[in-house]
């Protein structure tokens, strides 16, 4: 339970409410069977067991939750003997998965701030490395980050266990921080991030307790290791809440602080064709979303940096730099820099790149290079970007056209060169057979290319 990592301690103003089942609309029906199991599995033994965090608040407000999570009295280790398909994890934090085939139900031991010596708490570099010191549910309840996430469903007699007001904010739909937001956010940056993806998944507004300090301290992200930012990012635009949550970070000032270069093109961009196109891309991802149809990272960084790429590859022509050899510069700098903060995979870059580089291929009419062009296994992405680009420029409707006629008339000649929808959809499976072609610097586009079709 990633939410419950917080070092100092928080004194909550809040005494415990029990709302009993009459007076809140969770249903045993709506919890996952296993869930169950664990908690009266639990119960049984003698331990205190609970449903916590985003599941609780998520049934709350009518929602479909895919994890459910359960805190408990008992350690790792004794939640380990009362389940044979248990198996304990983690160092820092230390958690029991109690496994149903391919359902993972994580229990986690109610934990405290401070340590009276008899928990196991270690320090390296001054850096928290190990901090499993158990305490109460109220010790658990006060460490959680926003008060919508602190809230316990309590299996003995259905009611939700509130110590933090968290059931009048998720009635109100308000996300609030508990204790004093800008020490919440220097202890971990990563949760302005987490209160603008929440806030637009459920609809919901932050408070202005919440939401001033954002601005001011949006720089601290740079402090947040790339590797993290990249799996928050794919969670911000991939859930299906993508245009809600660029708003929201573009609100903050956080989008510019992740995308430091496409901020200061998509500011400079006056006619705003820019932010058109990246609206309508992310709409398009929502969308596939919604329709359970594979979403690619490797689409959705090309679309999110292509601000980037545009304003580079404008610089360096502006120096006299050839066109192609300027397009190749300009996808190698923008992604070198962006590396600097946010950690994205060769898999996804390299394919991200592909698509860029091959919008120049779309004004060619000559017959080896339109069906080179169509047998290039990222072909589909690519197209689905320039159409993509119709919506900041109808410079393309010409090239759409032809490509679309193209594609219908020859489709028997490249069927064979394209992958299915889930092989193209950034899966780390097997690498591809491929058909030989000449090989651009930088290698070929490996793993994790756009979906097949995919207009995300």
């Amino acid at each position: 339970m990633g939410t419950a990592d917080i070092e100092t301690p928080v004194t909550s103003p809040f005494t415990l409410r029990v709302i009993p089942r009459d007076q809140h609309n969770i249903s045993r029906r709506d919890i996952s069977p296993n869930a169950l199991r664990v908690l009266y599995r639990l119960r049984e033994g003698g331990f205190g067991a609970y449903l916590v965090g985003g599941a609780v608040r998520d049934l709350l407000v009518g929602g479909h939750p895919k994890d459910f999570d359960v805190a408990t009295d008992a350690t790792p280790e004794q939640v380990k003997s009362l389940f044979r398909n248990c198996r304990l994890i983690g160092r820092r934090f230390r958690l029991a998965h109690v496994v149903f085939g391919r359902e993972i139900i994580e229990v986690a031991t109610f934990r405290a701030n401070s340590d009276d010596g008899s928990g196991d708490r270690e320090l390296e570099n001054g850096r928290l490395v190990r901090d499993n010191v158990y305490g109460s549910i109220e010790d658990d309840a006060v460490r959680r980050d926003f008060t919508c996430n602190a809230l316990y469903y309590a299996i003995e007699d259905f009611s939700v266990r509130d110590y933090v007001g968290g059931f009048e904010d998720v009635q109100a739909r308000v996300m609030k921080l508990i204790g004093d937001p800008e020490q919440r956010y220097r202890e971990d940056p990563v949760r302005m991030l987490r209160a603008v993806r929440l806030a637009a998944k459920l609809g919901f507004t932050i408070d202005e307790a919440t939401a001033n300090p954002i601005p001011r301290l949006a720089g601290l992200l740079g402090e947040a290791a790339p590797a993290r930012l990249f799996e928050e990012i794919l969670k911000l635009f991939l859930s299906g809440h993508a245009v809600a949550s660029f708003e929201g970070l573009e609100h903050y000032g956080l989008f510019a602080t992740l995308f430091p270069e496409s901020g200061a093109a998509l500011r400079s961009n006056r006619s705003g064709a820019l932010r058109r196109m990246l609206i309508e891309g992310l709409r398009n991802t929502d969308a596939r979303v919604a329709n359970d149809e594979p979403v690619s990272p490797a689409f959705l960084f090309a679309l999110l940096l292509w601000p980037a790429f545009c304003k580079t590859l404008i610089g360096l022509q502006a120096q006299g730099v050839h066109a192609e050899e300027a397009q190749r510069r300009a996808a190698d700098r923008v992604t070198l820099h962006q590396l600097e903060r946010v950690a994205l995979p060769r898999r996804f870059s390299l394919p991200m790149q592909e698509i860029w580089l091959l919008q120049s291929r779309f004004s060619a009419r000559q017959r080896k290079r339109v069906f080179r062009t169509l047998s290039h296994p990222r072909f589909r992405a690519a197209f689905d970007f320039l159409v993509l680009r119709q919506t900041a420029s109808a410079d393309h409707a010409v090239d759409i056209a032809f490509w679309r006629e193209t594609v219908q008339t020859s489709g028997h000649e490249i069927a064979s060169h394209e992958d299915g929808p889930q092989d193209e959809a950034g899966e780390e499976g097997a690498p591809r057979k491929r058909r030989r072609r000449r090989r651009r610097p930088g290698g070929e586009g490996g793993e994790g290319g756009s979906a097949g079709g995919s207009a995300d």
